[in-house]
């Protein structure tokens, strides 16, 4: 306890989670358990401009450099949608933490050692006013777009683990 008030750590899953809950609406929040290790999960998840596009469908390129403003180790990401849209985020990438925002998006991913396996969760929102009723009405959709992506994310690591082999 510092200063006599109780403190707690949360591992990044369970922080992506607090996010994710206390978003308006329901943002596209999904958590699952992966049979392969961290590193392996990480070193995928972790690859933005090599693995994002492939992930997440409607998305042609993500290209990640350092941020202009020489932020305390934070990147910047430009994303190009299939039809040319572009959208800048600030990135924020750690070991098992990755939270990625532009304007009008809010992304984020998160992994820890589970056993044998990792847990690894993943968020998407909007940032507009009024976004919060829309995601809601989309709920079911929303869900089942999270279990998509992380379908992928799962071929993706046993891909590159079988190429390694």
């Amino acid at each position: 306890m510092a200063d006599g008030w109780p403190t707690v750590e949360l591992d990044p899953v369970r922080r992506l989670r607090v996010l994710a809950a206390a978003g308006a609406g329901r943002p596209l929040f999904a958590e699952r358990r992966l049979a392969a290790g961290f590193d392996q999960v990480w070193a995928v998840a972790s690859d933005l401009s090599g693995e994002l596009p492939g992930l997440i469908s409607g998305l042609r390129s993500f290209e990640v450099g350092p941020a202009a403003d020489g932020w305390d180790g934070r990147l910047e990401g430009l994303a190009v949608s299939v039809v040319g849209h572009r959208e800048r985020f600030e990135i924020v990438l750690r070991s098992g933490w990755c939270l990625m925002q532009s304007r009008v998006l809010l992304g984020g991913m998160a992994a820890v050692p589970d056993g044998d396996g990792t847990r690894f969760a993943l968020l998407g929102s909007l940032r507009v006013p009024g976004a919060g009723p829309v995601q809601h009405l989309l709920g079911g959709v929303t869900e089942r777009r999270g279990e998509v992506l992380l379908d992928r994310l799962e071929r993706r690591v046993g891909e590159r683990s079988r190429a390694r082999q």
